[in-house]
């Protein structure tokens, strides 16, 4: 296998776990546990669970904490930058709020609200957060005034006041060439989805970061890399033997999304994707990982031992990631996980 692209060891990436499927009452505990690991942070997702909550019972760990992502359309930005600002002074600065849009579907039939224009809502949403943040931190004038987003009243009954460890980050989950460049122009951070290529990554997304960054004025250090990847990690055979269905499976499920057909699109499985989608639509979820070949697997997740793995996740990321998020669709030991957490902070050094 080639080496770790360079850059890894010069940016000291940190690396996340998700505490995604951890029952409530057992998330402090679990916290504790993987910050005994060497885990560096936790973040959630928006499934069946919502996003804030578990984080805040995962305070005390003294872990980062991250939502990755809370779906942001459906929420106001006065009630992203309240759960934002409480876990940020809850976890003494260490909290980021990651965002995503979701899609159509999901906006329009499970949250019953109106999908238009997703990459201006997204940008509006996060300029008026921000604002938020700056009228409770520096006492600016509340005087947000938008296409989709008004807000113009802040009164003290309702103002937190500074927070002393200052307005916590926005991360910005993207995929297509306007959101990924909208994310560079005005969001703190980017959240790589995890169904992801190294090619997709360098070759669709990254000439978008950069044209955002120039259109803002800004430079690549202001702002946040954070790279998803599935990973299936295994230090014995039944370990890695559970590992592979769980990513194929994850695989299965997101190839038969087609806001994911881009990234096939461009490894040449594009037509492939309405055979998921079929599946989906019979309600056949079990069949989604046998459709899924070795070869993709190979390309779209990270598959092997502990030393496999971290050599292989910071060949597709360290050239750019400041963080590295596991997606691990089948949990493995935890002596396997303290030991793809080491070896990923031996290819390159954990900062702080």
């Amino acid at each position: 296998m080639a080496p770790p692209a360079p850059g890894w060891e010069r940016q000291g990436v940190r690396v996340d776990v998700t505490i995604v499927g951890v029952p409530l009452a057992q998330v402090p505990g679990r916290a504790a546990e993987l910050a005994a690991l060497g885990v560096d942070g936790v973040f959630t997702a928006e499934g069946a669970h919502e996003a804030f909550f578990p984080l805040a019972l995962a305070a005390s760990s003294g872990l980062e904490l991250m939502t990755n992502a809370a779906i942001a359309l459906p929420r106001n930005p006065m009630h992203l930058a309240q759960a934002a600002w409480d876990l940020q002074e809850l976890s003494g600065g260490r909290f980021r709020l990651g965002l995503a849009s979701q899609i159509r579907a999901h906006i329009e039939r499970r949250f019953g609200l109106t999908w238009s224009e997703p990459v201006e809502r997204l940008r509006e949403l996060v300029l008026a957060t921000k604002a938020v943040f700056a009228t409770w931190q520096d006492s600016q004038p509340m005087d947000f005034e938008g296409r989709f987003y008004r807000h113009t009243l802040m009164t003290p009954m309702f103002d937190p006041g500074p927070n002393p460890f200052g307005p916590p980050p926005v991360l910005l989950g993207a995929l297509g060439p306007k959101m990924t460049r909208m994310t560079a122009e005005v969001a703190d951070g980017l959240l790589v989805l995890p169904f992801s290529t190294a090619r997709f990554l360098a070759e669709a997304m990254m000439p978008e970061v950069d044209a955002g960054l120039a259109a803002a004025g800004r430079s690549r250090s202001d702002l946040e890399m954070v790279c998803g990847v599935i990973v299936g990690v295994g230090s014995d055979e039944a370990e890695l033997a559970r590992a592979d269905a769980g990513v194929r499976g994850l695989l299965g499920f997101y190839s038969s999304t087609p806001a994911y057909r881009p990234v096939l699109e461009l490894e040449g499985w594009g037509e492939r994707q309405p055979e998921f989608r079929a599946r989906t639509r019979a309600g056949d979820w079990a069949a989604l990982g046998s459709l899924v070949t070795d070869e993709m697997v190979g390309a779209l997740a990270v598959t092997g031992d502990p030393a496999t793995c971290a050599r292989a996740i910071a060949t597709r990321c360290g050239q750019l990631a400041d963080r590295v998020a596991l997606f691990l669709p089948a949990a493995p030991s935890d002596q396997t996980l303290a030991e793809l957490v080491a070896e990923l902070h031996r290819l390159g050094p954990a900062a702080g």
